[in-house]
């Protein structure tokens, strides 16, 4: 069999196993009866999840077909080692580890069947383009595409243009002085394209990063550096590299991507899980980086954290931790910065508890349970919900100055936040005020909707375990951990919409608009052609008139008016089907998500 005959049928193998169970099953008898598990192991942890018997022949035949799939992957990886790539590296004493041409197939096997990234396009641009004396800067937070955008730009090269690439992974160990010569050397071989990973795992990278555009690209070689510690290469943008390089950043991940490149629908999904580009297969929900607190909270210390610290380490000698010195030098940088992450998300729950449960929506809800068909229940009538809701805020205030270990000044807080917004963490949306347009006030969106959905679900749940609520029995607790966390879900849809709408329209102002009594839940505004469009947002699958009472308000759209010029377009963002209701425009929320957003809206 050819090396690429190998290589295509090892990337058939690993679908078709992806595809099957791992593991085995167990049978348990259990009172006399007998029950079947299927049992297997995830991180290192066993787990297991009940069979129904009629399926148990089904898996035990997957089971088996699995293990002889895997058989024979082995030994074509096993031939595969053993068979010299056509462009071997061996002459050259290179200082770093470096992969050419046809070594570079075998990181091409596990990407071969996904979908790409929309900033793919881009990668492909500079590398296909003419020479332009820049490099190309590929960054992010972990998990959201860099280095599987690199292996699938593998994929798609002709074996000529193969042989001219080179694949450097870089260590903590490597110096830019041992790059630089291998670089040398891989320039004399007739190299033109050099990815390098990691890149900023180089504690003298951000110092001197300025060889790869003057030296290397600007003689004509494409250089490609990824990594995933942004801030570092947003601090080489800021001088060494400043105006040679060209930035693309891959931490933000909109929901049309989390459809179409993971091919996972909904948005309760999204919410929950989005974020990153780690999820696959059907049991995608329980390997998610956002899956459970303490994953979310693991991605924060190793992936946000971390890279901050590493990043300001490395810059101007240590010369840049402006007030964050202090912190670092006792070793509480990272607990600081994980602190000032889980605060944004604190006051995001405190801010749903405190504003969101409006009278009118607990009727609506116990309304909706008193008449649920399957499992009626008049459990909300029953329950002080304002009260529970006050003791909620009260205890959430408490244990957070309990676990405030790390002593924060507002400068503190101030700055990480800062760094926060340049990695593209956080973004903040306006709330402007009519008819005191001198008040001007912001929300922060967190653009990872699954480490802020882990966060605030674990919260409630802990909180509600409390026992200040001991008096409610489970079937109460769940029934108001349910409704909480519906309308953190609902709160979390609107954030969703105002920062997908606001980075897919730059030259328009988007934005909350508030007025003494209610508000819109998002304003388009259109400086140049001098009108507007305004919105509700509603978690809600059902379309009622209560929804767009503000939108017909003539108070409201006159003040609006008055202040941002004609209303153009008055719509409802909901879970529902698109239709039009008294000229009001409802559309389904995951369609705008997956199209609008990409153009302007048409009325």
């Amino acid at each position: 069999m050819e090396y690429k005959e190998i290589q295509s049928r090892i990337a058939d193998l690993e679908q078709q196993i992806s595809a099957l169970p791992i593991g085995s099953i167990t049978r348990k008898v259990i009172g006399g009866k007998e029950y079947f598990y299927h049992r297997w192991t995830e991180n290192k942890k066993r787990r297991e999840k009940f069979i129904p018997v009629k399926d148990v022949d089904l898996f035990r035949t997957q089971i088996a077909e699995r293990k002889s799939l895997e058989e024979e992957l082995k030994k074509l990886q096993k031939q595969l080692l053993q068979r010299p790539a056509a462009s071997s590296n061996t002459s050259h004493n290179y200082t770093t580890n470096i992969r050419i041409g046809e070594e570079l197939l075998p990181f091409t096997t596990a990407v071969r069947h996904y979908k790409k990234r929309d900033c793919f396009r881009l990668l492909q641009k500079y590398i296909y383009s003419a020479p332009q004396d820049k490099v190309f800067i590929l960054y992010g937070l972990r998990r959201t595409g860099k280095t599987t955008m690199i292996r699938q730009l593998f994929l798609e090269m002709s074996s000529e243009m193969l042989s001219k690439t080179a694949f450097i992974q870089i260590t903590s160990k490597d110096t830019l002085a041992a790059v630089n010569q291998d670089l040398k050397m891989l320039e004399e071989q007739g190299i033109l394209y050099v990815f390098l990973d990691e890149v900023t795992l180089m504690e003298d990278f951000i110092e001197g990063a300025a060889i790869f555009s003057d030296i290397f690209a600007s003689c004509g070689m494409k250089i490609v550096l990824s990594g995933t510690d942004s801030l570092g290469f947003l601090f080489a943008e800021d001088e060494q590299l400043y105006d040679r390089c060209i930035l693309l950043h891959t931490t933000f991940i909109p929901y049309r991507e989390f459809e179409s490149v993971l091919g996972i629908y909904g948005i309760d999904e999204y919410i929950r899980y989005g974020g990153t580009m780690s999820l696959g297969g059907i049991r995608y929900n329980e390997i998610s980086t956002f899956a459970s607190k303490k994953s979310a909270d693991e991605y924060v210390d190793s992936a946000i954290a971390r890279n901050i610290q590493h990043s300001l380490r490395c810059y101007q000698y240590e010369g840049h931790f402006r007030h964050l010195k202090e912190l670092y030098d006792r070793n509480e940088l990272t607990s600081a910065i994980n602190r000032v992450v889980e605060d944004i998300n604190h006051r995001f729950t405190l801010e749903v508890l405190t504003q969101d449960f409006r009278s009118h929506d607990l009727g609506i809800s116990a309304s909706n349970l008193r008449r649920d068909r399957e499992n009626p229940t008049d459990i909300l009538d029953r329950i002080d919900i304002s009260a529970v809701t006050e003791s909620l805020r009260n205890l959430l205030e408490i244990r957070n100055k309990a676990e405030q270990t790390v002593t924060l000044d507002q400068i503190h807080g101030d700055e990480i936040k800062e760094y926060l917004d340049l990695l593209d963490l956080t973004w903040d949306i306006d709330i402007l005020f009519l008819p005191d347009v001198s008040k001007v006030s912001r929300r922060t969106v967190i653009a990872q909707p699954g480490l802020r959905y882990a966060q605030a679900d674990a919260l409630i749940r802990s909180l509600l375990l409390d026992k200040t609520f001991s008096a409610l029995s489970l079937s109460e607790r769940t029934a108001v951990q349910t409704r909480i966390l519906s309308e953190i879900r609902g709160r979390m849809m609107e954030d969703i919409v105002l920062l997908e709408t606001k980075l897919a329209n730059p030259k328009k102002q988007v934005f909350i608009l508030q007025f003494p009594i209610g508000e819109f839940d998002m304003v388009i505004f259109d400086p140049e052609a001098g009108s507007c469009q305004i919105f509700e947002i509603k978690h809600s699958a059902f379309a009622v008139p209560s929804q767009y009472r503000h939108l017909i308000d003539e108070k409201k759209c006159a003040q609006t008016e008055h202040r941002f010029g004609p209303i153009t377009g008055r719509f409802v963002l909901y879970r529902g089907k698109t239709q039009v209701i008294e000229n009001i425009q409802y559309q389904n929320v995951e369609e705008y998500l997956r199209t609008a957003v990409q153009n302007d809206i048409s009325t």
